[in-house]
């Protein structure tokens, strides 16, 4: 591969706001990057070296984008798998792997392999469409997930009552059970090509629940040891049993009656890691450079407190975007914002988040909460 002094290409997949703090990580290590979006206006366009609008989904245009690079990455898996194949048949880096990204892809593949490696998640059956959802009858409460296209909470159907079948997903899906859990956590691992694996502290999440979306994180988690050494020791088995090249982020369950259980995967940068930018010596994006070049892992360790906050567009808004309130919580010492730069704003749209530190883990919280009350998306 050329070196980070020659004219070095990195081809990203995806042109949104993961992809846009990656571009920027990656200037520190002199990276050419390219990027392939179907939005014109997608917030990676005006950072990176080339940018090319078109179809993530389109084999031809993955391949000829892909043939361009020295590395390919992704900052979404909805992304042409078959043509990341023929990629690497002929030469082509592309981390992760494309039988990773075709793995996380499909989630009843992804809880076959959760199943098939032992690793602990709710029991799970698959299901062809509605109908068989209807005649099933399957205990309820359960989660009925699509197997393909979900993200960022789209995808995903709480069926509590059989009134609530009317709203089910009619398409090929999973049913998991409902899990009584007591809190939502994260764990990022990365993994180079040397094998060498590192994780980020444990982090809690605190989700939206109208749009099942993060809207507050807390790292590092202040669960026990014990909780704490397990979370660990998944996310680095899963990553082992994988064998990715990468970042990865597992979403955990921690249940009622102190069992952790798998929830679901991205190998990819992870909203669950924004905070790392401020928050820990090694970012997660720098991670994931470091790993995809199989350089070494860089240092995990929380600097301090850190609460991230998800901007998300407010209700009822659509249009040009403006951020209510944005000079009130810069007076906040220890308070730092990444807009993502899209011009739109609609309800629910990630828009940017704010990072809080603070060396006492109650007053990080107690300026998160001002600060989420403060700051709006809105037109």
């Amino acid at each position: 591969m050329k070196s980070f002094y020659g004219d070095l290409k990195l081809g990203i997949l995806g042109g949104g706001q993961l992809g846009r703090m990656l571009i920027q990580e990656s200037i520190n290590y002199n990276i050419t990057t390219h990027v392939l979006d179907p939005d014109g206006d997608a917030p990676c366009k005006n950072l990176c070296s080339k940018f090319v609008k078109g179809s993530l989904t389109d084999y031809q245009t993955v391949y000829d984008f892909g043939k361009e690079v020295d590395l390919l990455t992704i900052e979404i898996e909805k992304v042409n798998v078959d043509a990341l194949e023929q990629l690497e048949n002929e030469g082509v880096i592309v981390y992760p792997q494309s039988r990773v990204i075709r793995l996380i892809q499909d989630k009843g593949i992804q809880k076959q392999f959760f199943k098939e490696n032992d690793i602990p998640s709710s029991p799970f059956r698959l299901i062809q469409d509605k109908a068989e959802l209807v005649t099933g009858d399957f205990p309820m409460p359960f989660i009925q997930k699509l197997r393909k296209d979900g993200y960022d909470g789209r995808g995903v159907q709480a069926i509590r009552t059989k009134d609530d079948l009317a709203k089910a997903f009619d398409a090929v899906s999973i049913i998991e059970d409902w899990v009584d859990f007591e809190m939502e956590l994260a764990v990022i691992v990365a993994r180079n090509e040397n094998g060498e694996v590192k994780t980020f502290p444990c982090v809690e999440m605190d989700f939206n629940p109208e749009v099942n979306l993060v809207e507050f994180l807390i790292s590092p988690s202040t669960l026990s040891f014990d909780i704490l050494q397990t979370a660990d020791r998944l996310a680095i088995k899963i990553a082992e049993d994988l064998k990715i090249v990468g970042i990865l982020a597992v979403e955990m369950f921690l249940t009622k009656d102190g069992e952790i259980l798998v929830n679901e995967i991205a190998p990819r940068p992870h909203n669950s890691g924004h905070q790392s930018i401020e928050g820990n010596y090694t970012s997660q994006y720098e991670q994931h450079l470091r790993a995809i070049f199989n350089l070494p892992l860089g240092d995990t360790r929380s600097i301090s407190n850190a609460v991230m906050i998800n901007l998300l567009g407010e209700k009822g808004f659509e249009g040009l975007a403006e951020y209510e309130g944005l000079n009130e919580i810069l007076k906040i010492d220890g308070v730092y914002v990444h807009l993502y730069g899209k011009k739109i704003t609609k309800p629910f749209r990630k828009m940017g988040h704010v990072t809080i530190l603070d060396d006492d883990r109650e007053k990080a919280i107690e300026k998160a909460k001002i600060v989420k009350e403060t700051i709006k998306v809105k037109v």
